[in-house]
This record gives C-alpha cells, structure tokens and sequence, in this order.
C-alpha cells in the first residue's frame, strides 16, 4: 500500500491522553481495533465503532458480530469494512467504545494520509503522551495536568506589564 492513514485518538477521560496512530487504510476495522486493544495494553473486549460527524455525533455503526451487512438499520460488521470506506477525508472521525456499559469511548480523527516511510512497520504507534485510561476502573484514572498546559509551560513566565500604558 502506498499511503498510510494517521489518526490522533483522544479521550475525555484524561486531558493529557494522548496516541497517535499510523495504519494502512485497507485494514478491516476488525484488525484496527484489534490493534488500538493491543496499543492501549487493554484485554479483549467487545468494542463498536461509529463513523461521527464534525460534531461527534454517530451517524453509522459497526460491530463485531456479523448480523448481515444488507439489512437496514442494523450495524454492519468490522470485518467486512475497511478503514478507507469508513473515512477517506481529512478530519473524518470515528468513535471507538470499548466500554458499552458505561458508555466508554475514544475518539479518533483522521489527521493525515502520507507516503509510508521506508524503515518503519505499519501499523504502529507514532506518539504517546500519558497512560491511557484504566479499562475497567475510569475512577482509577491519573491526572496530571493537560498536555496543553505542559506544552504552554514556556510561556507561564510572561505575566504581562502592569506598568504599561496603552493610552498615547
């Protein structure tokens, strides 16, 4: 394959959480999220995965249980969809629930589409920041701090002038 989807996952859990994910766009969404439990350090679970709006909105389901792709209104399977067919545009975003009790989710934007680099293995990780949520706990979940304000850390010194007037 001669492109490589990059996603950025997020999670409203955890400001400073934070991965972002190389993959093939012909991969299943079977095999991504199978990759994304593996990434995350999570155990097996049964996960959906929703195309979303600009909004974060679900507009169509997949599953892993496969229930018929042909029958309207109901999920169709991750195994018989690629990642291409779900998202093909810049910012198109997908919402991963790997907790459907609790309603549980991350949230991935697709950032880029690249040539792959030579040297480097697909799928992979590209960036981490933080550990990612607990799988089963979200109680358990550490926060220390935002990513944007660890960024933002060079720029904490400027108070402003208090002396200066902007009055001529």
């Amino acid at each position: 394959m001669n492109i490589v989807f990059k996603y950025r996952m997020l999670s409203d859990e955890s400001d400073n959480f934070v991965r972002d994910f190389e993959v093939y766009p012909d991969m299943t969404l079977a095999d991504f999220s199978r990759f994304l439990l593996q990434a995350l350090r999570y155990d097996d679970c049964m996960v959906s995965i929703f195309k979303s709006d600009a909004e974060w909105r679900p507009v169509e389901e997949f599953s892993e249980i496969d229930l018929g792709d042909d029958i309207p209104g109901v999920p169709r399977c991750m195994e018989n969809v690629t990642l291409m067919e779900v998202n093909n545009t810049f910012h198109d975003r997908l919402i991963y629930t790997f907790d459907m009790m609790n309603n549980r989710s991350f949230y991935l934007e697709l950032l880029d589409m690249q040539r792959p680099q030579d040297g480097l293995e697909y799928p992979r990780v590209a960036f981490e920041h933080a550990p990612a949520p607990d799988q089963y706990d979200p109680e358990a979940n550490e926060e220390c701090g935002s990513i944007f304000e660890e960024m933002m850390g060079d720029y904490n010194e400027f108070d402003g002038d208090d002396g200066y007037d902007d009055e001529f």
